[in-house]
């Protein structure tokens, strides 16, 4: 198949960040110098010290929120009357806003919380580089875990959203498309499960399960058997970088990142 200008510049492109990004796998990750840097930032970061009735308190509000905004916009719009597009946007963008409602009344109402005194700078590079970083990890993840699923006799199927990308002709649906994918859902999925889940966790449980247990729930929600592994890789990446900077940011831009990547690829003809 012969790709178009744009799509082999694209390429390109892409193939030069997971370059740099096994360059800096080796300089901040694999160095002894990286790992001494960042035990020592994880322990600077400050447990979330809330009691367990509280915590389950905050995963009420965010499924409640989810839910019945996900109900309330199913009263509006009914899933069966609209194309898959639009519905996408409605009751995925319904969901995700309860959702973030749930975490902004529990984090702003219920429970106070002072804010992190970390420095605010450079969250936007930190986050590129978390992008760059996860990129070489996940292409490797995701071979293996096709080849161990091809040897299981399992057939993987790519997710919707890859076809509903590729096929949208509305500029308007894309648009709203690619704003809840790099905005709204970055910022409701770290909330919940790097500063909620990951940083309940992390002083409660041996480190391995603090890392693994959202990264699960964070791949689970995503309800696809093909992108499962490395959407589980990636939910570690993005914990080990909110602990290594403190900041919940530099994941948000690097979850918000990731998605813009990935939409830029399928647009191009490239797939994931």
């Amino acid at each position: 198949m012969s790709l178009t200008l744009p799509a082999q510049i694209i390429l390109a492109v892409e193939i030069l960040f997971v370059l740099t990004g096994c360059l800096l796998l080796g300089r901040h990750v694999f160095s002894s110098a990286g790992r001494q840097i960042a035990r020592q930032r994880a322990a600077a970061m400050p447990a979330w010290s809330i009691s367990v009735p509280d915590f389950f308190l905050f995963l009420f509000c965010v499924f409640m929120g989810g839910v019945a905004a996900q109900l309330f916009a199913s009263m509006i719009v009914s899933p069966s009357e609209v194309e898959l597009a639009l519905s996408i946007v409605v009751h995925g963008g319904a969901f995700h806003a309860g959702m973030l409602a749930g975490v902004i009344l529990f984090r702003g109402v219920l429970k106070r919380e002072p804010r992190s005194d970390r420095s605010s700078a450079n969250r936007l590079p930190q986050g590129f580089a978390t992008l760059l970083i996860a990129l070489p990890l996940l292409a490797a993840t995701g071979l293996i875990w096709q080849a161990l699923m091809n040897g299981l006799g399992v057939e993987l199927q790519e997710q919707d959203l890859i076809g509903i990308f590729a096929e949208t002709k509305s500029p308007v649906l894309l648009g709203c498309m690619v704003f809840l994918a790099v905005v709204i859902a970055p910022i409701t999925e770290e909330l919940i499960f790097r500063a909620g889940i990951f940083r309940y966790l992390r002083t409660r449980l041996p480190r391995w399960a603090a890392l693994l247990v959202p990264a699960l729930l964070f791949a689970g929600l995503h309800g696809n058997l093909a992108s499962f592994a490395p959407l589980t890789m990636l939910g570690i990446i993005f914990s080990l970088a909110y602990e290594r900077t403190g900041s919940i940011a530099v994941p948000i831009i690097a979850h918000g990142l990731f998605n813009l990547n990935t939409i830029v690829l399928i647009l191009a003809g490239l797939g994931v």
